[in-house]
């Protein structure tokens, strides 16, 4: 459903000097000190970044967690760096009563402590991330699924905390990788694209991580190398399109094993395979993952390999306060190992091309995040592993509307009120109600259509998670996807005083459970062939 009413444009927020809302978690950073700030300075051109594979790492951590060598953890928890969860927005989704969990991991081209070398910026660049995904371990612990962003995917950046203490405004249709340097700082913002994500997919997201260029060099190396395969022969012109002339061959046409700066070259490859876009890159960064998992499956780890494996890992991350020691990673790696490679799937966010960028595929996308927080797979299963849930269809009390949702703020959430029925005055109802939880209605009017049975919260690109909040306070409402950046509340005829889910014989909206079909049809599975599915276009 749509209105042909004018839309209202959530007005921006003017910078402030208390945020608009921020967990004060509590500590101090952990670790060696990070790079220096930088305030204000230009973003310079320069190459992408690879796919981490912070997988690898928890997994040796798991092992080493197995094999009782407790010995290491003293040493590992010197290694580990924490950044500021200052910087975490107060208006986060809920985290529910799932036992899954969702890790948010960030590629980072970081040019400190020997990564310009490896093809990282130069040593005073700002911080960037190209390359993301969120991974969503069921509450079974028995499936797992890596949903990687496109770095140029237009979303809307939530209000993100600045090195000098203020915050900024939300920024709409940017670039979803400009997240991470908002503060144009050495170090990154990671709590920054932490929002975003959170703001863009209506999931809590539990765990950050940061890894960078020498940290995933020196994996590679650990393990041997990585069996990879090329649809055709690369050259250095491939690698770099600056470069006047073609150059050497790199890599060969067919299966190989690759480590250290050619595993980097490997996953930064966009150009001279398929059609030359960074969305083609992905499928061959999942394929890489893909094949180091099972490299570690099918050799195992030994006890020499263990202790250079981990610190590794623990020497090139930097994570979110709540995996700021070793025990703690330790336990989230256990949470992995049981995980079976065929129940390990690899997929893009359902997307589209907007003129030379990315946008997200509405309904599918939002179909995706809906059946992840319901814990089903994308083939369909259930994978709550008979948790006790409560669903988001049952979450509001019963009660007049307005009164639902007693505990809701809506603090920074610009929403416009329609009129969707005959009955006079139930907009301004509801922008009262509205109002008095602290949400900014910027205007009221009656919508398009007047013949609508139950409430209808729309919602814009990257707005879903403000929508849910909105839709707190009216017990019945449907959620629905809408092009722009607005959030609209549509009044049904159910909306009158008195009226609960019960009375009106609804429910909150009830999300979809599994994901669309789209998503299942594009997805890679850990024991997938090495050379299927490598790229979009030709060559792939």
């Amino acid at each position: 459903m749509t209105t042909t009413s004018d839309q209202a444009t959530p007005s921006r927020r003017r910078r402030r000097e208390e945020p608009p809302g921020h967990d004060k978690a509590p500590g101090r950073t952990r670790g060696r000190p990070r790079g220096k700030r930088h305030g204000g300075r230009a973003a310079r051109r320069r190459k992408r970044g690879p796919l981490r594979t912070v997988l690898m790492a928890v997994l040796a951590l798991a092992v080493l967690g197995t094999g009782g060598l407790g010995w290491v953890y003293l040493k590992l928890n010197g290694d580990i760096d924490t950044f500021d969860g200052e910087g975490l927005s107060k208006n986060r989704p809920g985290s529910g009563t799932s036992k899954g969990a969702n890790v948010l991991v960030i590629g980072s081209d970081a040019r400190t402590e020997g990564n310009s070398a490896l093809g990282g910026g130069s040593k005073d660049d700002i911080g960037r991330a190209d390359t993301a995904f969120l991974l969503h371990v069921y509450a079974d612990h028995k499936h797992a699924i890596a949903v990687s962003i496109p770095r140029d995917t237009l979303v809307t950046i939530p209000p993100c905390l600045l090195p000098d203490g203020t915050w900024t405004e939300a920024q709409s249709d940017t670039m979803f990788n400009a997240a991470f340097s908002v503060g144009q700082t050495e170090s990154g913002n990671p709590a920054c694209t932490q929002n975003t994500v959170e703001e863009l997919t209506g999931l809590r997201v539990d765990h950050t991580l940061v890894v960078d260029f020498k940290g995933f060099a020196a994996l590679t190396d650990v393990v041997g190398g990585v069996r990879v395969c090329l649809p055709q022969d690369i050259y250095q012109g491939d690698l770099n399109p600056n470069r006047a002339t073609k150059g050497d061959l790199i890599f060969e046409k067919g299966e190989q094993d690759v480590s250290g700066q050619k595993a980097l070259d490997y996953v930064r490859i966009r150009h001279g395979i398929g059609d030359g876009s960074d969305i083609g890159r992905i499928k061959r960064q999942q394929a890489f993952v893909s094949s180091l998992l099972k490299k570690i499956k099918s050799d195992g780890l030994t006890p020499t390999k263990l202790l250079p494996l981990a610190t590794a890992a623990t020497q090139s991350m930097t994570v979110d306060p709540g995996l700021g020691t070793a025990d703690k990673l330790i336990a989230f790696g256990m949470s992995l190992k049981d995980i079976d490679l065929h129940d390990t799937k690899f997929v893009t966010v359902p997307w589209r091309y907007q003129g030379s960028r990315v946008a997200l595929a509405e309904p599918d996308a939002s179909g995706l995040w809906a059946a992840l927080k319901a814990d089903r797979t994308i083939d369909g299963k259930d994978a709550s592993g008979g948790s006790e849930k409560t669903s988001e269809a049952s979450a509001s009390a019963s009660g007049a509307p307005g009164a639902a949702g007693s505990g809701v703020d809506g603090d920074g959430i610009d929403v416009a009120v329609y009129n969707g029925t005959t009955v006079e005055g139930l907009a301004a109802d509801a922008a009262t109600a509205l109002t008095g939880h602290g949400f900014t209605v910027t205007g009221t009017g009656n919508a398009g259509s007047r013949d609508h049975s139950t409430t209808v919260v729309q919602y814009g690109t990257g707005q879903r998670s403000r929508a849910e909040t909105v839709a707190e306070l009216f017990p019945g409402a449907q959620l629905e996807p809408i092009g722009g950046s607005a959030i609209n509340v549509v009044v049904g005829a159910s909306y009158s005083a008195g009226d609960s889910p019960a009375a009106s014989g609804t429910g909150r909206e009830t999300a979809p459970t599994d994901a669309p079909s789209s998503v299942a049809d594009d997805a890679r599975s850990g024991d997938d062939d090495l050379c299927a599915d490598l790229s979009y276009g030709t060559g792939g």
